[in-house]
């Protein structure tokens, strides 16, 4: 609110906010008209203000400060963009660590090397030294994590932002951001791995919908990221100052370089910025560091579970979900989760003159896009086939129990229900996808069932088996859709009741029994 105020002050050059001291100190016989155009006094006569028995002095703004909130309301300010991207950084303290392994001198040195190879200014302190050696005593196992997961994010984080020519050191604002979670949410609704709010994400062309939010698809949001970043910069001129614009807004920025007394340079004014911000600057400088230097502080290049390279994207023509993906490809779902994070339901939507796309490990891909036309048959009979009853609606603290049935399998319960696969094996314990016949699983619903459809203490009998019956030995690379597609009239669900399968995950050399009819 302080910060609007300010800007309507300065919308109206202060015209109305200080209508009561130009009441004081305008000759009675002079009378000012309040006519605004484009934003601008219209029609006004200046009057000089003269001292009066009290002797103020006529008050004067910063010209640098000034110039910088006038090219911002040039930017659209308007739309709120204040409160856009944010989200709090951890509270820091700075009194001296202990970390013997790191002693000042050498940190003094690799800082002035970061410093001639980055457009950010990295010069030593005592306070960035406090935060580098508490993260390097403290947050290790936690580091390790992100460098891992950094080779899969960093390498389209580096894309985006070459395109619009900014420094490649930002991609390390996403860990101090989301600590790169695409799909985490900061107490205000922020969201993604550069944390938009709703009306900026909008506003920059990331839909977000029922289905969809593409503040948390890893491109998407990047390239977003990249265009606000660079409206900061044009602005400040300064990186360091425009990092600080993108965690509390403009308007505190400006803000504090008033406050102190016109320093330009963020270690001088850190102390007058929130507390949040005051620390942002540093937890940035100091991930970038350790991330620079992390063969020297011993931490290991492990290959991530996915690397961008061994993926490729395809257009999806037909409402499809993970879960059926998972289906015809073999990929456990937790990967497509993954790989996917910006479909909120695990449903990838189709809309006409929308390109919803689908993205896979490499090794399927090809297997997909031949198969398109039987996989789009697939879904579509297994669409046409799911009941739609009257729904009975439940709060979301109401729990049911759940009896798996044959045929059963995780990503099939979890669509019943509106909630993650990943959901019901926390709920309930489980390590992997597997399920038995019978087992009782508790479930939290976040959407409307039908009890009687679902939540049955009944086990129907598997359908038997008749006909001329084969035996199929899985191969690697196979899944239960791929090898019903081998089979005329056999489908992925008699496989699993002739087998007595409740998932989908396939070992090479077991062994299926086929009906031949």
């Amino acid at each position: 609110m302080a910060f609007r105020f300010f800007i309507i002050c300065l919308l109206f050059n202060y015209g109305v906010c200080v209508a009561q001291t130009q009441d004081s100190i305008l000759p009675k016989n002079e009378s000012i008209k309040d006519s605004i155009v484009d934003g601008k006094p219209h029609g006004v006569k200046k009057i000089e203000a003269e001292k009066d028995s009290t002797s103020i002095k006529k008050l004067e703004d910063l010209e640098f400060a000034a110039k910088i909130d006038e090219k911002w309301l040039e930017e659209l300010y308007s739309n709120n963009l204040f409160d856009t991207i944010y989200k709090s950084v951890t509270e820091l303290t700075y009194e001296p660590i202990d970390y013997p392994e790191l002693p000042t001198d050498t940190l003094k040195k690799r800082l002035k090397e970061l410093d001639a190879r980055t457009p950010f200014n990295v010069e030593y302190n005592p306070s960035l030294e406090s935060v580098i050696k508490s993260y390097l005593k403290h947050r290790r196992k936690h580091l390790q994590k992100l460098m891992t997961l950094s080779a899969f994010y960093f390498p389209m984080f580096e894309e985006e932002l070459d395109k619009h020519n900014i420094p490649l050191e930002i991609k390390y604002l996403a860990i101090v951001e989301s600590a790169l979670k695409p799909r985490a949410k900061s107490r205000v609704g922020a969201t993604g791995l550069w944390q938009f709010m709703f009306g900026t994400g909008k506003e920059h062309g990331l839909d977000v919908s029922s289905y969809v939010d593409e503040r948390s698809d890893p491109i998407k949001s990047t390239k977003a990221a990249a265009e606000y970043l660079t409206r900061l910069y044009k602005i400040f001129g300064d990186w360091d100052l425009a990092l600080a614009a993108y965690n509390s807004g403009p308007g505190n920025v400006t803000k504090a370089i008033r406050r102190s007394g016109g320093y330009e340079n963020y270690w001088n004014i850190r102390h007058n910025l929130p507390r949040e911000t005051a620390g942002y600057l540093p937890a940035f400088l100091a991930n970038m560091y350790i991330f620079e230097y992390a063969e020297a502080h011993g931490f290991k290049n492990l290959k991530p579970q996915f690397t961008l390279i061994e993926t490729d994207t395809v257009i999806v023509k037909h409402m499809i979900t993970l879960d059926q993906v998972s289906e015809v490809t073999g990929t456990p779902i937790e990967e497509l989760q993954f790989l996917n994070p910006s479909y909120k339901l695990d449903i990838i939507p189709f809309i006409e003159k929308e390109n919803y796309v689908l993205r896979l490990p490499r090794e399927v891909v090809g297997t997909f896009v031949n198969n398109e036309e039987k996989i789009y048959a697939f879904v579509k009979e297994e669409f046409a086939q799911r009941e739609k009853p009257l729904p009975q609606f439940f709060n979301a603290n109401d729990k049911v129990r759940y009896r798996v049935r044959s045929g059963d399998y995780l990503g099939k319960i979890a669509r019943n229900y509106g909630v993650r696969v990943s959901q019901i094996k926390q709920w309930n314990g489980l390590r992997s996808n597997n399920l038995r016949i019978g087992q009782r699983l508790t479930i939290y619903p976040r959407k409307p069932y039908v009890a009687s459809a679902t939540a049955t203490n009944t086990t129907p009998k598997s359908k038997p088996i008749s006909g001329n019956v084969t035996t199929y030995t899985v191969k690697s690379g196979d899944s239960l859709w791929s090898i019903a597609q081998k089979f005329p009239g056999v489908s992925v669900q008699n496989i699993k009741d002739w087998n007595d399968i409740s998932g989908s995950k396939l070992k090479p050399g077991m062994k299926l029994k086929i009906s031949k009819g």
